[in-house]
């Protein structure tokens, strides 16, 4: 398999994550792209123009980081990431959705505030993003208290959105009021997965 990511990625981060957990990172090729290169080819593979995609050994290409990092889980006999069925199952997905969400907006902001001409900025809409990433975050203030040692899916995602809010956007200070959270991640962020995936560059 060849997994097309950016280690900048926090989509990708989840898909590396995954790999990790599951003990498959050995049969990937990992292959750094960038999407923003004018040259790129990553179209090839994802039509959107992103990053992860995964190019399975049977030669067909997957995308986005939801089905990738599910279609892994299925490649293994241990523990599962993602609950078979029932409640479960349902509340990972709805957590990891929730993580998403708060990347989606994340990155919203940044090309907003990195990419876009100063002139051109729009104050309004970076601010409704940071309004969505803190009701998001006292959401799971308020949950993660249940999680236990559960590192599935979900977890993962949000692992991967904390992450990515310290990388990019460490002035929106996700820890202040946020005590549960705040210890929660800074055990997380010990495991070898989350090290070796960390974010660089």
């Amino acid at each position: 398999m060849k997994l097309r990511y950016s280690a900048t990625s926090p989509y990708a981060r989840k898909v590396w994550v995954v790999a990790l957990e599951t003990g498959l990172a050995g049969r990937i090729e990992f292959v750094p792209t960038n999407v923003w290169a004018p040259d790129t080819d990553v179209s090839r593979d994802n039509p959107l123009g992103k990053v992860p995609a995964l190019i399975t050994e049977g030669g067909e290409a997957l995308y986005d980081s939801p089905v990738i990092c599910e279609y892994l889980d299925s490649l293994h006999d241990g523990h599962k990431l993602f609950p078979a069925s029932g409640g479960a199952r349902w509340n990972q997905l709805r957590l990891a959705a929730l993580a998403d969400g708060i990347l989606d907006a994340a990155i919203a902001k940044r090309i907003e505030l990195a990419m876009r001409p100063e002139d051109k900025r729009w104050s309004d809409w970076t601010a409704r993003q940071d309004r969505a990433m803190v009701r998001a975050l006292d959401v799971l203030e308020e949950e993660c208290a249940a999680w236990g040692d559960d590192f599935l899916i979900g977890q993962i995602g949000v692992a991967a959105a904390l992450g990515y809010v310290d990388f990019r956007d460490p002035g929106l200070d996700w820890r202040n009021g946020r005590p549960a959270l705040t210890a929660w991640y800074a055990a997380i962020a010990k495991r070898p997965s989350m090290v070796e995936s960390e974010p660089k560059g």
